[in-house]
C-alpha cells in the first residue's frame, strides 16, 4: 500500500465491495461527496463537540448554523448538486429537538462524569505495515476509572436489533477502543463503547445510547479484517461484490458493468 493511513470508512467500504474501494480509494473517483444527511450529520456532531464542554450558549443555533453552512459548502463544492428541499425543511425542526438533548441524554446515562476529549484524532501504526490507522473519536468521557468512547450516529427513526449487532459497524467502535488504548497506554479492559443515535424521526427518546461490547476475540476479529484488506489491496485483488450493488454509487455506470 503506497498510502500512509487507512480509516475505518475506507475498510468498511472494501468490505462490501473491494472493486468499489478501488474506485473510491486508488483511482479516486468518489463521487459521493455529501448530501443532506451528511450535511444534518455533521452539524450534529458540531453541536455535540461544542457544548460538552460550554454550559452556556443556544444548542438550536449553532445547529441552525452549522446546518446551512454544511449545505453552502456542499454546493461550493458542486454547483450541479440538487438538493431536497422538502427533506430541508423537515430536517431543521428534527435538528432543532434533539440539539437540546444531547449533553443531557449523556448525563443521564452516564451520570457526572469528565470530559476528556472530542474529536480526538487517531494516528496510530499498524504493527510491522508502515501504515497507520487513521480516525476521529467523538467523544470520551470518564466516570471513576472507566473510560468510555461515543460516536455520535445521525439517523432516522433508530436502528434495530440486527443493525445494532452488525459485525462491521461494531468494528468502528472495536477498532477505535484498540487504538485509543495503545495511544495513551491504557487497560482496553478500562474502555467501554458506545454509540449514541440521534434519531430525527423518534416520537419518543430521540437521543438513545448504548453500548458496544468490544472485548479480545472481536478486537482479535477486526485487527484479522484490516489485515486482510491490506494484503488484498497490495495484491492488487479488487472483487466485485455484486450483493453490494444496490445503493452503490458506480451502480450501472462504466466504471461498474
Amino acid at each position: 500500500m503506497k498510502k500512509p493511513h487507512i480509516s475505518f470508512s475506507e475498510l468498511k467500504i472494501w468490505s462490501e465491495c473491494p472493486h468499489r474501494h478501488k474506485l473510491d480509494y486508488i483511482d479516486k473517483l468518489r463521487v459521493f461527496k455529501g448530501n443532506e444527511y451528511t450535511a444534518f450529520g455533521k452539524a450534529m456532531h458540531a453541536v455535540g463537540e461544542k457544548f460538552v464542554f460550554e454550559a452556556d450558549g443556544d444548542e438550536v443555533e449553532e445547529f441552525e448554523a452549522n446546518f446551512l453552512y454544511e449545505l453552502k459548502l456542499l454546493k461550493e463544492d458542486d454547483k450541479d448538486i440538487s438538493f431536497n428541499d422538502k427533506l430541508i425543511q423537515e430536517m431543521r425542526p428534527q435538528g432543532a429537538k434533539i440539539a437540546p438533548l444531547m449533553i443531557p441524554a449523556l448525563e443521564e446515562h452516564f451520570g457526572p462524569y469528565e470530559v476528556v476529549s472530542a474529536e480526538e484524532q487517531l494516528y496510530e501504526p499498524l504493527t510491522h505495515s508502515g501504515v497507520k490507522f487513521k480516525g476521529f473519536i467523538d467523544l470520551v468521557i470518564k466516570v471513576g476509572q472507566t473510560y468510555h468512547i461515543l460516536d455520535w450516529k445521525s439517523c432516522t427513526w433508530g436502528w434495530d436489533a440486527r443493525k445494532k449487532s452488525d459485525r462491521i459497524i461494531s468494528y468502528q467502535l472495536t477498532l477505535y477502543k484498540h487504538f485509543y488504548a495503545a495511544k495513551h497506554n491504557i487497560d482496553p479492559a478500562d474502555i467501554q463503547t458506545h454509540f449514541a443515535l440521534l434519531k430525527r424521526t423518534a416520537k419518543a427518546k430521540p437521543v438513545e445510547i448504548f453500548e458496544v461490547k468490544c472485548g479480545a476475540k472481536k478486537t482479535n476479529n477486526a485487527l484479522k479484517l484490516l489485515n486482510t484488506f491490506m494484503y488484498n489491496t497490495k495484491k492488487g485483488n479488487h472483487i466485485k461484490n455484486r450483493l453490494s450493488c444496490k445503493y452503490c454509487p458506480y451502480m450501472d455506470t462504466s466504471h461498474c458493468t
